[in-house]
């Protein structure tokens, strides 16, 4: 099988490399390199069936070129994290919606199958104790460019599904709940990565707003996983499904378990979101997935606790600081 990552420097599309080419994929990465690092894919670079194409998937040529050689697609490449949304607006919603738009294209024109990567963000405001793919999706005002983001992943979900309808492009779409672990950086506002970071320099943990809103962790490899069986189920094809763990825990008591697993004597400090992000910034007080649909079509579960998470992190970064290559 021929495959193509999109976005694959970056944290999930370079375990997803490295897990394809353990299959005996032949798999080709397509990075700008504006937030991925060629370093996530050290593992990989000299490997038999490896291509790596610094190109953008704005860029009709890069992706005309390498749709053309693709069997199947996934379609990683996306703005990261709520400081860069927030800071870049148009940088946000130019890069998700018109990449999209050509990866759909070109897949379409050399009938290539997509799994699209959506987010859990296109649930905005609402208040469900845990997200089903049928709900209704309440997105904030557009004056709140912090929302700039969920709009932009919902449009590329609506394009991706009308090219399932009209033009019969297999596509798959997921939306990820918070996917975590080593290779994560913190430098783009990733809060796990970012309180072991912070904890490992002995730093005071910047918990944002009243630290009460809660969210739910899986593990990078479990959310791999889950995009593979995906892809190997027919039924899968022209529907959406949600991609997390059910282990729900508060950002309070996320800093204080980080806190213990590091050995760390940092202290917890609560930053106001208008100081943290701008005035009137609006979060998600629960974020939590029905995995139902997902399981019943593969059997899938997660299988990482979140404090074998927190370990891996701290035990990469650590890595990462001895070698040089730490970001968060």
């Amino acid at each position: 099988m021929k495959v193509l990552i999109t976005g694959g420097a970056g944290f999930i599309g370079s375990h997803l490399a490295e897990a394809m080419l353990d299959r005996g994929a032949q798999v080709t990465v397509l990075d700008d390199l504006s937030t991925g690092r060629i370093e996530n894919l050290r593992h990989v670079l000299d490997a038999p069936g490896f291509r790596f194409i610094h190109g953008s998937v704005e860029s009709d040529s890069d992706v005309g070129a390498a749709c053309a050689w693709a069997d199947l697609i996934f379609h990683l490449a996306a703005a990261v994290g709520v400081d860069l949304v927030v800071r870049y607006p148009v940088r946000t919603i130019e890069t998700n919606v018109h990449g999209t738009e050509n990866v759909l294209r070109y897949a379409a024109l050399h009938d290539a199958r997509v799994l699209l990567a959506s987010t859990s963000e296109v649930y905005g405001r609402s208040t469900a104790a845990a997200f089903r793919e049928t709900d209704d999706l309440l997105i904030g005002r557009p004056t709140l460019y912090r929302w700039s983001y969920a709009a932009s992943k919902a449009l590329d979900e609506y394009l991706a599904l009308a090219y399932h309808k009209e033009k019969r492009l297999r596509t798959i779409v997921v939306r990820l709940f918070n996917t975590v672990g080593p290779r994560q950086t913190g430098q783009y506002g990733m809060v796990l990565p970012r309180f072991v970071g912070q904890a490992l320099r002995g730093e005071p943990l910047r918990v944002f707003g009243d630290g009460e809103q809660s969210r739910c962790f899986c593990h990078v490899g479990d959310t791999v996983r889950a995009l593979l069986l995906l892809t190997e189920r027919p039924g899968a094809e022209g529907e959406i499904f949600n991609i997390g763990s059910r282990e729900a825990i508060s950002i309070n008591d996320l800093a204080r378990k980080v806190i213990e697993l590091v050995g760390s004597r940092s202290e917890i400090v609560h930053i106001p979101y208008e100081e943290a992000y701008e005035p009137g910034f609006e979060d998600m007080r629960r974020r939590m997935p029905d995995t139902s649909k997902l399981q019943a079509l593969t059997g899938w579960r997660p299988e990482k606790s979140l404090d074998r998470i927190i370990v891996e992190v701290r035990d990469d970064l650590v890595s990462g600081a001895v070698h040089g290559t730490a970001t968060a």
